[in-house]
């Protein structure tokens, strides 16, 4: 999760010089032959006929637009808030899961889930002179991760996590493209900070994914996955440090809802379980 926050600021730092398209573009396409060395040293074959699969086109989509709105978000939005909303995307997975693949939530899992949510509005605070509309980008972003988690869940067996390194990567080059085309931007050569930023953001966001792959193969998952909500404190405190932005009331008692929210309902989980 550390691993995750310092990512994210890496490419904050180099949407300052470099479009936002293009950096999706060598992001995503660095990510991709990371992981498909990776999964080739380990004896995974990339190109598997599975990859054609329903869920698999489906997490690809998700895969999209979770990178494409987050990555904007980073460049548009501060990010102390876009760490704090992406928080409610385990609380997205749960609900997802009882309404897609008919998983049982009881009564108190869903109250937890409102309050989840209620703790989103804190922080956007909708109708209001505090309310940023770019925050939405950092929403759906957070949708679109939660999406691929739930796609992820019905991705065919054969396909290692590594694998799926590969095939979430390479969906950011034509999201980048896409970017490209839209906007308008002309492609830039990264000046040495740039170039910097992107190059260390591929290798902590390479090694943080591998990090969580490993933690979540070896560990109970009811143990790993509450750790999922310190990058909410890794992100914040970057934010703080480095970037000198400032958290206010309302986004601190809103992120409170939300991580408290999401522990409850992962204890839940495991007691039903």
């Amino acid at each position: 999760m550390a691993g995750f926050a310092v990512e994210d600021l890496f490419l904050k730092l180099a949407a300052r010089s470099v479009p936002v398209g293009e950096i999706l573009i060598l992001f995503g396409g660095g990510g991709m032959l990371a992981f498909a060395a990776l999964a080739r040293a380990r004896g995974d074959r990339v190109l598997h006929p599975a990859m054609l699969s329903r869920a698999i086109l489906v997490r690809a989509c998700f895969e999209m637009a979770g990178r494409l709105f987050h990555t904007l978000a980073l460049a548009l939005v501060p990010l102390a808030l876009v760490s704090t909303l992406l928080q409610a995307t385990p609380l997205v997975v749960v609900a997802g899961a009882a309404t897609i693949f008919g998983e049982r939530v009881g009564w108190r899992r869903w109250s937890a889930i409102a309050v989840g949510f209620l703790g989103v509005l804190i922080v956007l605070r909708p109708g209001t002179a505090a309310f940023e509309a770019t925050a939405l980008i950092a929403v759906l972003g957070m949708l679109g991760f939660a999406g691929r988690d739930l796609a992820t869940r019905a991705a065919p067996p054969v396909l290692s996590h590594l694998v799926l390194g590969v095939y979430g990567f390479a969906m950011m080059v034509p999201a980048g493209l896409l970017v490209l085309a839209v906007s308008g931007d002309a492609p830039v050569w990264p000046d040495a900070p740039a170039a910097a930023a992107l190059g260390a953001a591929i290798v902590v966001g390479v090694a943080a994914y591998y990090a969580l792959t490993r933690a979540m193969r070896t560990g109970e998952v009811s143990v790993v996955t509450p750790f999922r909500y310190t990058r909410l404190v890794f992100g914040v405190g970057l934010a703080a440090m480095l970037l000198g932005e400032r958290v206010d009331g309302a986004t601190i008692l809103g992120s409170l809802l939300i991580v408290g929210s999401g522990l409850y309902t992962l204890w839940r989980s495991r007691r039903a379980g």
